[in-house]
């Protein structure tokens, strides 16, 4: 296919995605995610900002360092400081890119810049040209540009071309157009920049009133190349688009969008969509397009005799084409050996040692004691829990715990727990054991978080099931998230509270870091 078919994926799941409440990753947690979107098979991975933090350039150059083959891209405001930190944290890539940008709609200029826009259109020439001193892939972004005038708009594009951009980028920062409308501004774009055809026109949605994916696509229609998107739709606010709606979109409805095409590995899609909820604790709606549980199930009667009778009756696409999961199989067991173990371990594209093995092969004995069948999502759980714990000495260690509660009995628990290699015990009651247990062990840490969200579902049928908890906290104005898996759901949330309270203390120093930038907004 030639060229010009083609649009480029730019995954801004590390940056954009993670500056949502509760999402924030460690290094080594945006490592793997960062492998994993090479994987994938994106073009461009956005992996931070690096003026924001030093944990946040660190991040940068170790992705730039181990991932290969996307372009490996920081972001960067429209000054010198800041381009060159990101150009320090992205210098070892192989293919590397310095995304600038400045806002550029009269809201933005006078009352957060306060800045004339000939001012405006001076620091962008200037931070362009003093970015291509690095890399010749320089990016640059006008930020509110659906709320910007056309004619600065125009302008502002013609001359930062000039000085050597060589992506121009329209976000709907504030998530405000209509796809109509932001079609014809893509459209107005392409006829009314005489050097528009130097550069690739990308866009970058935002969901606040639910239509980033349309707006992207709409863009695609009009002449863009490049989306900005994210896995599962993450990032401030109502998120942004979601990379898994549009590569699909474009695959399926060649109808309509002719011969466009994306180098993304959609059978890759599910396992990237899983890899992120376990990172960061998140769960996706059930009903969510492409990866909710729920995208490929059918209740109906009807819909169940279509689908038997022909796929296509009710199913667009098939699970199998992003890489969902066929059916909820018992994979192991009781009687399984290590080889089994090990084909789960590489379907899940896991490297391991035999340590590793072993290690998991007796967590899945134990296991396999409690419940009389092993599905997929508890092999899923168990590589959760042993491969992605945190980089740093987990501050917090629970070593036991025990409740007292039943009908007519007010729920009490009993912590024993070692905070940094100290040993400590509480005892506390509750309005149920699960609120017992964690009033115990935040009396034992003397600590006062907030819950913010608390949620638990089984993994698999049957009343023995494994259930996974999910606990949103905010300590100190930190907000984490953690997870904890258990056929115990008593233990589960306590391995999902302790789980938020350690990443909440760890990230604390790297998200204040952060806070403490005076920040210019963001695309």
């Amino acid at each position: 296919m030639e060229d010009g078919k083609r649009v480029y994926i730019f995954d801004t799941t590390l940056r954009d995605g993670e500056q949502a409440p509760g999402f924030s990753m460690t290094t080594e947690e945006k490592l793997q995610m960062a492998h994993q979107l090479a994987n994938l098979g994106v073009d461009v991975i956005e992996a931070g900002f690096a003026a924001a933090s030093k944990g946040d350039f660190e991040a940068i150059k170790r992705i730039a360092q181990e991932v290969k083959g996307p372009v490996i891209c920081s972001l960067s405001r429209a000054n010198h400081g800041d381009i060159e930190a990101a150009a320090q944290a992205i210098e070892p890539a192989e293919r590397k890119r310095i995304h600038t940008f400045i806002a550029t709609s009269p809201i933005h200029m006078e009352y957060k810049l306060k800045k004339k826009p000939e001012e405006v259109l001076e620091i962008a020439k200037s931070a362009v040209a003093f970015a291509r001193n690095f890399t010749d892939d320089v990016e640059f972004s006008c930020e509110d540009a659906t709320r910007s005038e056309r004619e600065f708009l125009y302008k502002i594009i013609e001359e930062v071309i000039k000085a050597g951009a060589k992506v121009i980028n329209i976000p709907d920062t504030v998530g405000y157009a209509i796809p109509e409308e932001f079609g014809r501004l893509i459209r107005d774009i392409m006829e009314n920049v005489p050097n528009i055809d130097k550069a690739i026109l990308s866009v970058h949605c935002h969901d606040d009133l639910g239509l980033a994916v349309a707006n992207s696509l709409a863009g695609v229609k009009n002449g863009v190349r490049q989306v900005e998107c994210t896995i599962n739709g993450i990032g401030e606010r109502a998120g942004n688009a979601a990379l898994e709606e549009i590569v699909m979109a474009l695959r399926v409805r060649h109808d309509y969008f002719g011969e466009l095409y994306t180098n993304v590995n959609t059978k890759e899609i599910y396992k990237t969509s899983r890899l992120l909820c376990r990172i960061t604790g998140s769960f996706v709606p059930p009903n969510k397009a492409i990866v909710g549980d729920n995208a490929f199930a059918h209740e109906s009667g009807i819909h169940q005799h279509g689908v038997l009778s022909h796929r296509l009756t009710y199913e667009i696409m098939s699970a199998e084409d992003v890489g969902f999961p066929k059916s909820r199989n018992i994979v192991l067991g009781k009687h399984s050996g290590r080889h089994a173990l090990k084909l789960k371990l590489n379907e899940y594209g896991i490297n391991y040692t035999e340590e590793d093995v072993e290690r998991i092969f007796a967590k899945l004995k134990e296991l396999a004691d409690k419940k009389k069948e092993i599905y997929d999502e508890d092999i899923e759980a168990l590589i959760y829990q042993e491969f992605m714990k945190l980089e740093d000495q987990e501050p917090i260690e629970v070593e036991h715990f025990q409740v007292q509660s039943g009908d007519n009995l007010v729920p009490t628990a009993t912590v024993k727990l070692y905070f940094k290699g100290e040993e400590r015990t509480a005892t506390s009651t509750g309005n149920g054991p699960v609120d017992a247990t964690i009033k115990a062990i935040q009396k034992a840490l003397n600590i006062n978080s907030s819950l913010v969200d608390y949620s638990i579902k089984a993994l698999t049928p049957n009343t023995d099931a494994q259930a996974e908890a999910r606990m949103v906290l905010e300590l100190d104005g930190v907000r984490a998230s953690g997870r904890g898996v258990d056929t115990d759901i008593i233990k589960a949330s306590v391995k999902a509270f302790v789980d938020a309270l350690n990443r909440a203390i760890l990230r604390k120093d790297y998200i204040l870091q952060k806070s403490n930038v005076r920040r210019e907004g963001t695309v």
